[in-house]
């Protein structure tokens, strides 16, 4: 190994390093896009994607300047030990795409311009799969239902077992959550799952001809935090 090489490296060539940040800014700016498009997170994310490219363009310049150099590398990790960053990632979404840009950086620099441009594209194929997928499993009518049936402590058990018998006939699926026995009414949740919104129609039709004096509430999944 030629120590003066690493410790005294060729000058970096200015052609390469254009291209390989034009290379990160144009898959940085595809992943951005994606995200504000498809994204999920509940923050700002046309405020977040704008950092995304960014930050592809800093990895690739720290990465091409310090990959030939020992002496910068060892300078870049004592540089990198005393940051201290404070702001948390709130949503694990965002931080998937935060390694996104920094793996394109990482790969745009280190010169790997068709590994990257291929992992990138396998990665963004894969992402629409999922979207899809998910996307399939979406509209099923995945609900959580919370019924308060009024009834004398004496008429409970039967109360209780018609409202089994009901949601059974009637939904796909159905899990007893929580069961409260609150002035004389039972207070039911369950978790539901309907075919489409045809069959959760004649859901909430039957709950209110077979219980016209109770209340119920339905809750879509997707909406109760940390689900």
């Amino acid at each position: 190994m030629d120590i003066d090489a690493l410790l005294n490296p060729e000058p970096l060539s200015t052609a390469a390093l254009v291209l390989d940040l034009l290379l990160a800014f144009g898959l940085s700016s595809i992943v951005a896009l994606y995200y504000v498009r498809f994204g999920e997170a509940l923050a700002n994310r046309v405020k977040f994607a704008k950092l995304l490219p960014i930050l592809a363009l800093i990895t690739t310049l720290v990465i091409s300047v310090v990959k030939a150099s020992l002496a910068l590398s060892l300078g870049l990790v004592g540089a990198l030990s005393i940051v201290r960053f404070r702001t948390a990632i709130k949503e694990p979404e965002e931080l998937i795409y935060l390694f996104m840009a920094i793996a394109i950086g990482l790969g745009a620099g280190a010169d790997q311009r068709v590994p990257t441009i291929v992992s990138i594209a396998l990665i963004m194929f894969l992402l629409i799969v999922i979207r899809l997928v998910s996307g399939w499993h979406a509209r099923r009518r995945n609900f959580y239902l919370n019924i308060q049936v009024p009834d004398g402590k004496e008429h409970e058990t039967a109360t209780f077992n018609a409202v089994n018998e009901l949601l059974a006939d009637k939904a796909t699926f159905v899990d007893l959550r929580r069961l409260d026995r609150v002035n004389g009414a039972l207070q039911l949740t369950y978790y539901l799952d309907c075919r489409d919104a045809d069959q959760l129609t004649g859901l909430m039709d039957a709950l209110n001809q077979r219980f016209p004096e109770a209340t119920f509430t339905f809750i879509e999944q997707s909406n109760v935090p940390g689900v």
